[in-house]
C-alpha cells in the first residue's frame, strides 16, 4: 500500500492542487496530511483518497477546519492520530508539541511517525520506528511532499517545480 504524506498547506491552493495532481500519478491509496492546513479551502483537494488530517500550530480555526473534514467524510484526529495502515502502525502528528513528539517517536510504538512543522523534508530510522517529515506545500523551498510505500517502507520524495 502506498500513502502520500503532505504537510503545511497554509491554505496554498496552487500547490495543493499541484501536490494532488502528482499523488493521483502515484497511485497512493491514502493521505496523511501533518498539520497546518490553515484553510478548509483545502480540505476538499483530497477528495479522491481516505485523508487523516491533524491539527498544527497555525490551525486557529479547527472548528471549522473539523467541521469541513467531518462533511468531506475525512478524517480529523485532533492533535494526535494513530492508525493502522497496510499492516502499519503510524503515529500522526504535527510536531510542534516537542515533548509529544519526542515521546511517540521513542515510545517503540510505531512503524511510522510522520510530522510538519518544520518546512523541512527529513527522513531517518529511530529503532524501529521511521520518522518522516514530508516538507512542506508552503512557505518552503523546495515544495515537497513524499509517497511511502508501507510494504517495504521505502520513501520517494516529490519535488514541485521551483515556480510553485
Amino acid at each position: 500500500m502506498k500513502i502520500g504524506v503532505v504537510s503545511d498547506t497554509h491554505g496554498n491552493l496552487r500547490t495543493t492542487r499541484l501536490a494532488v495532481e502528482r499523488l493521483a500519478a502515484h497511485d497512493v491509496e491514502a493521505v496523511l496530511h501533518c498539520g497546518d492546513i490553515v484553510s478548509s479551502e483545502v480540505i476538499p483537494y483530497f477528495a479522491e483518497w481516505p485523508t487523516h488530517f491533524v491539527f498544527g500550530n497555525c490551525d486557529h480555526n479547527a472548528a471549522e477546519l473539523r467541521a469541513t473534514i467531518q462533511d468531506a467524510g475525512q478524517f480529523c484526529h485532533e492533535q494526535f492520530g494513530e492508525l493502522e495502515l497496510g499492516g502499519r502502525r503510524i503515529g500522526l502528528l504535527h510536531g510542534h508539541d516537542s515533548a509529544r513528539f519526542r515521546e511517540c517517536v521513542e515510545s517503540d510504538e510505531y512503524d511510522l511517525v510522520c510530522y510538519g512543522h518544520t518546512h523541512v523534508a527529513d527522513s531517518r530510522q529511530s529503532g524501529r520506528t521511521l520518522v518522516l517529515n514530508p516538507g512542506a506545500l508552503h512557505r518552503a523551498i523546495p515544495h515537497t511532499f513524499a509517497v511511502v510505500d508501507l510494504a517495504d517502507m521505502s520513501v520517494d520524495w516529490i519535488t514541485l517545480p521551483r515556480d510553485s
